[in-house]
């Protein structure tokens, strides 16, 4: 529908910010996940440092897990202490390369039954093949002691450095 002629129309120009900061936020927070751990803050434009991960791998342990969501930190934190010089240390930067939700199954001792993923970035396959390397390369992970077998889930937030956050273990994004 156009305007009459001698109609002008206008975009009131707080009302248009104030809807993308909510929309921001709505994603931030989508990203960021519950019960997040803070970090260092990285200056904007600054270059990511490499992050400090788990004293020891977890690989060749049981999990004491009692939920899929509680298990999610072991498997985020056996990936984390495979791949220091892969994670990115700080705020993510607002706009992020990719971002992927992958399923992995895993077995009563650790291995990995099959990985599905439930949202790929398809826009960078150089990405889903790394993330499918890197957690396969990673198994076996801590044994599910008392689940028997699990699905770990995790939101994977990929830099345009390579480097990478877990949701379940991110420190944010700016």
């Amino acid at each position: 529908m156009s305007p009459s002629p001698g109609v002008r129309w206008t975009t009131s120009e707080p009302s248009w910010r104030l809807g993308l900061l909510g929309l921001a936020s709505l994603l931030a927070l989508w990203l960021s996940g519950c019960g997040t751990p803070t970090g260092t803050v990285s200056a904007p434009g600054s270059t990511p440092t490499v992050a400090s991960a788990p004293a020891s791998s977890s690989a060749g342990r049981n999990s004491q897990a009692l939920s899929a969501k509680d298990y999610r930190k072991d498997a985020a934190g056996h990936v984390y202490a495979l791949q220091k010089a892969r994670i990115f240390q700080g705020r993510l930067p607002p706009m992020l390369y990719a971002v992927g939700v992958l399923d992995v199954d895993i077995d009563r001792q650790g291995q990995i039954r099959s990985l599905v993923w439930k949202r790929a970035p398809r826009h960078a396959p150089e990405v889903i093949a790394e993330i499918e390397r890197m957690v396969r390369a990673a198994a076996p992970y801590p044994a599910p002691a008392h689940l028997g077998q699990v699905t770990w889930t995790d939101v994977w937030l990929w830099d345009k450095s390579g480097r990478f956050q877990l949701d379940t273990l991110t420190e944010g994004q700016n």
